[in-house]
């Protein structure tokens, strides 16, 4: 494992997060804390999506996003007392391939005429390859933009919120998937510089987990297809890590169904809740159950360690996530030493 210094340095000069987990493991919600995270420590970032479901818009309360950057919050002041901007974009793959036509075909009233009469739809949807180059091309360009371009915000870190761990190699290895429908041609050329940046020691792609055994194996799964793509992976978030109230002891005894009854009832009485046999063994049993959980928890808590990336944990918010609870988990991330 390495060290929190290791860990600081190596994503200083990171300039496109990539964030993508099994379903259910709350990667968009990460995906906005890290962009948080970034953005108090005085950067420009800029969150994205591709999954077409508005979940920054829901996440961030604000209204369902255009096909343009748009100001959703600003960072929390660090110690410096800078605080960056988030701003967010939903890429859909039909704007961004009326965009392309414009720029390269200069096909202005032209391509929208083709949108009504359902071309754009028809060509990236029997073209899944050509879909993403034009999802990542959108990216691609974010993250090249420089202070020369007046017209366009220039951002410090770009965060991607991309398609889940069982598609996320097959998203972002573009010329793979573009091999029997492109080997010439702008498209191709547009695939080969995304995957020349893809590649690049400016990104890495990160991967949320829950302490469950599936998502924990699909964790291990997509570490292997990323590596074996030659694509850089980042760390490992655990997520929903539930509080650690019970020391060893407490949770061996809960385990065998030992809890010091008569300290319970006591605890109880003191607070004013009226005790009976029946709520007592109901708690015992809640306990055992509890005990056991955290057990499977440590198992597979251990087998992300084993996985050698550093690893990150965010908690499970009693009241849920809302937008004060995406700067509460952005600030346990910039102190666990990623978004600083």
């Amino acid at each position: 494992m390495e060290s929190d210094e290791a860990r600081r340095a190596g994503w200083s000069g990171i300039r496109l997060h990539i964030v993508t987990g099994k379903g259910g493991t709350g990667k968009s919600t990460v995906a906005a804390a890290l962009a948080l995270a970034l953005a108090s420590s005085g950067r420009h970032v800029l969150l994205c999506e591709v999954e077409g479901r508005q979940g920054i818009a829901r996440m961030f309360d604000v209204d369902p996003l255009p096909y343009a950057e748009t100001r959703i919050a600003r960072g929390l002041a660090d110690q410096a007392g800078g605080a960056g901007t988030v701003h967010a974009l939903h890429i859909d793959a039909e704007s961004a391939l009326l965009e392309y036509l414009s720029m390269y075909y200069k096909l202005g009233r032209a391509g929208r005429a083709l949108d009504r009469f359902g071309v754009v739809e028809f060509a990236t949807t029997i073209a899944p390859g050509v879909r993403d180059v034009l999802l990542t091309g959108k990216v691609y360009e974010a993250v090249q933009r420089n202070s020369r371009n007046r017209a366009a915000v220039t951002y410090d870190a770009v965060v991607l919120d991309a398609p889940p761990t069982g598609r996320i190699t097959q998203f972002l290895n573009v010329n793979s998937e573009l091999a029997g429908l492109a080997k010439v041609g702008p498209i191709k050329g547009q695939a080969d510089t995304v995957m020349t940046l893809f590649r690049s020691p400016r990104t890495v792609v990160h991967l949320v987990t829950l302490l469950e055994e599936m998502p924990v194996q699909e964790t291990a799964d997509g570490i292997t297809e990323l590596r074996a793509a030659d694509l850089p992976v980042g760390s490992v978030i655990v997520n929903l890590v539930r509080p650690r109230d019970l020391d060893a002891d407490a949770l061996d005894a809960a385990c065998r169904g030992e809890l010091d009854r008569g300290a319970i009832a006591a605890d109880l009485t003191s607070a004013g809740v009226e005790v009976n046999d029946e709520l007592l063994e109901e708690l015992v049993e809640q306990g055992r159950e509890h005990a056991e959980r955290r057990g499977l928890e440590e198992e597979q808590h251990e087998l992300v360690r084993r996985l050698g990336r550093p690893t990150y944990q965010l908690p499970l918010l009693a009241g849920g996530v809302d937008l004060g609870g995406l700067y509460e988990l952005a600030e346990t991330l910039k102190e666990q030493g990623l978004g600083r």
